[in-house]
C-alpha cells in the first residue's frame, strides 16, 4: 500500500507491504522515480507488531521533507499494525 503521510510536520510517502527483511526487494516496490527524486528512501524490516511504533518513530526521526520511507513486514498482522501506526485503517483480512 502506498500511502501520503502527515506525522507532526513531516509530510512524506510510505509503502508498506508484506515482504521479507531484504534491501534489494525494495526497488521491487517503491517506484523509480522515487529514487530519482531529491529526497532519501528510509528502510524499516519490522518482524513483530510490538515493534512498529518504535520502528516508524525512528525512521520518522531521520526524515527530511521529501524523503519516502518503506516498512517491510514480516506477516499480516504486523502489516495491519503499521497501517493503523500511520493513521490508515485497514480492514483484517479474511
Amino acid at each position: 500500500m502506498v500511502l501520503d503521510v502527515t506525522i507532526e510536520d513531516l509530510q512524506f510517502r510510505a509503502y508498506v507491504v508484506v515482504s521479507e527483511p531484504d534491501i534489494d526487494r525494495v526497488a521491487d516496490f517503491v517506484p523509480k522515480e522515487q529514487f530519482e527524486e531529491d529526497g532519501d528512501v528510509h528502510v524499516a524490516a519490522i518482524d513483530q507488531k510490538q515493534q512498529a511504533r518504535e520502528q516508524i518513530e525512528d525512521i520518522v526521526f531521520n526524515m527530511s521533507p521529501g524523503d519516502a520511507a518503506v516498512f517491510l513486514c514480516a506477516n499480516s498482522q504486523v502489516y495491519l499494525t503499521v497501517l493503523e501506526e500511520l493513521g490508515q485503517a485497514a480492514e483484517p483480512a479474511d
